[in-house]
């Protein structure tokens, strides 16, 4: 069984690696084969299609890296704002090194081509990340963390600041990228105090 998991987790790498270098259109199930170092016909064992694959890629790198981001992981006593700071700040601090932003800007600059895609990342990531952050934000309001509704009523302004950075990152400015981490945690500081 533990080889099952290490050879699906070596073909989701070797999967992420070929869907950053040649975008979703061009990469090949032989291409990630290859690059696995697998029979030709393996990854189709795990994955049947291509669309498969790459929902291995975002549960594997983006969705698992933001497992501690669950409301029943708050401690007692625990304020919103610093749980978000103690779980969520370090996956937005490594956003760019670990490819996650890459990911994202294949969704964002691929997804109209293969809405498979767009919808795949929605499901996985985007979704059940928002759900848990609605429900973060209710808790800081009720306990009086929050003065307004505004994050209440509008939720996606906290993962606004990661979005911006990823596209400003990849898509607008290479040569002089910003640090997703410290965009989120100024909007922490702003939304929550310090």
């Amino acid at each position: 069984m533990e080889k099952t998991a290490q050879t699906r987790r070596v073909i989701v790498s070797a999967a992420l690696a070929e869907f950053l270098e040649k975008g979703f259109a061009n990469a090949t199930m032989d291409a990630v084969a290859r690059r696995a170092e697998v029979a030709k016909g393996t990854p189709y064992r795990y994955f049947p299609t291509k669309e498969a694959l790459f929902e291995g890629v975002v549960r594997q790198e983006i969705a698992g890296a933001l497992v501690e981001v669950n409301a029943a992981n708050r401690a007692p006593g625990e304020k919103v704002g610093a749980f978000l700071r103690r779980t969520m700040l370090p996956a937005m601090r490594v956003v760019e090194t670990t490819g996650r932003g890459a990911i994202a800007r294949l969704v964002l600059t691929e997804g109209v081509r293969f809405p498979a895609l767009v919808e795949i990342y929605r499901r996985e990531m985007f979704d059940p990340l928002l759900g848990e952050l609605c429900k973060l934000v209710a808790s800081a309001r009720e306990e009086g963390e929050l003065t307004s509704d505004a994050l209440v009523d509008r939720p996606e302004l906290l993962i606004a600041p990661i979005w911006y950075g990823i596209i400003h990152n990849g898509l607008l400015d290479r040569s002089q990228p910003l640090d997703i981490g410290d965009l989120f945690e100024a909007n922490l500081t702003l939304l929550f105090g310090s």
